[in-house]
């Protein structure tokens, strides 16, 4: 029989970020599970976290751990978290006016791959962003997968997941937030491109590119200068390019 999970929370995967888990909310863990026939020193510690903390630790058969995952790759370990996945919409203006300094943004369009989300939110997280924002549908959420490569970032940058896209847009547009995207055909580089101010950062999906709404609500549009012979990046080292440009442009913090 599989172990009852924990009412309302979502499974963390792996041992960074089940360790993240406990040292950056452990309030919000609900329970860690841990495989039974492993007895290595980094469980112990994690065990260690959770009992001082609080959490209640259950033993459990690799079999049941699977399961939780979901066939992401927990590596023993799963930090049952509770709360929502992602924050809504309605949590966007709060963000921009708690803000002591100019918002910088990553708004993702279509990145379905959850590890391309993840290594997305652990760059934004890096790179001091406020936040990441992404649509509901056709596009990854926060699953194992995408939390395990944040490894923290999930539970440190807000996410936040719209319904409607473009609407986001022309309410980041009104609040005086610049949208820069990214594009392999225009003239425009990134590194010729002022990134400093309210900002964020717009990148597509994996092959597609901006959708041509998203595009058109861009208030510029630039490339990543190219020198090999491939098309183009992957969009989480695309992020981390462009996070990074506007950090050292704004002084190399976040004001």
């Amino acid at each position: 029989m599989s172990p009852t999970q924990p009412s309302g929370a979502s499974p963390t995967v792996g041992i960074n970020s089940a360790r993240s888990a406990l040292k950056l909310g452990a309030g919000q863990v609900a329970e860690l599970w841990l495989d039974r026939r492993r007895r290595d020193q980094r469980l112990a510690e994690l065990a260690g976290l959770a009992r001082k903390a609080g959490v209640h630790v259950r033993q459990l058969d690799r079999d049941a751990l699977d399961t939780a995952a979901g066939g992401a790759n927990h590596q023993g370990v799963i930090a049952w978290v509770s709360g929502p996945a992602a924050r809504p919409v309605q949590d966007l203006d709060a963000l921009l006016g708690g803000l002591d300094h100019p918002p910088l943004l990553l708004i993702l369009d279509g990145v379905t791959d959850p590890h391309n989300l993840g290594a997305c939110l652990r760059s934004a997280d890096a790179a001091g962003a406020d936040a990441v924002i992404a649509p509901k549908d056709k596009a990854a959420g926060l699953t194992p997968a995408a939390v395990k490569v944040a490894s923290g970032a999930a539970e440190s940058v807000p996410f936040i997941q719209v319904t409607n896209l473009a609407r986001s847009l022309a309410q980041l547009k009104a609040a005086g937030v610049w949208l820069m995207g990214t594009a392999e055909d225009v003239p425009a580089s990134l590194y010729a491109t002022a990134l400093t101010g309210p900002l964020g950062l717009v990148l597509g999906g994996e092959g597609s590119g901006l959708r041509r709404l998203t595009r058109e609500h861009c208030d510029v549009l630039m490339r990543i200068p190219m020198r090999g012979r491939v098309e183009s990046l992957n969009v989480s080292v695309a992020a981390g390019v462009c996070l990074y440009e506007a950090l050292r442009q704004r002084g190399g913090d976040r004001v």
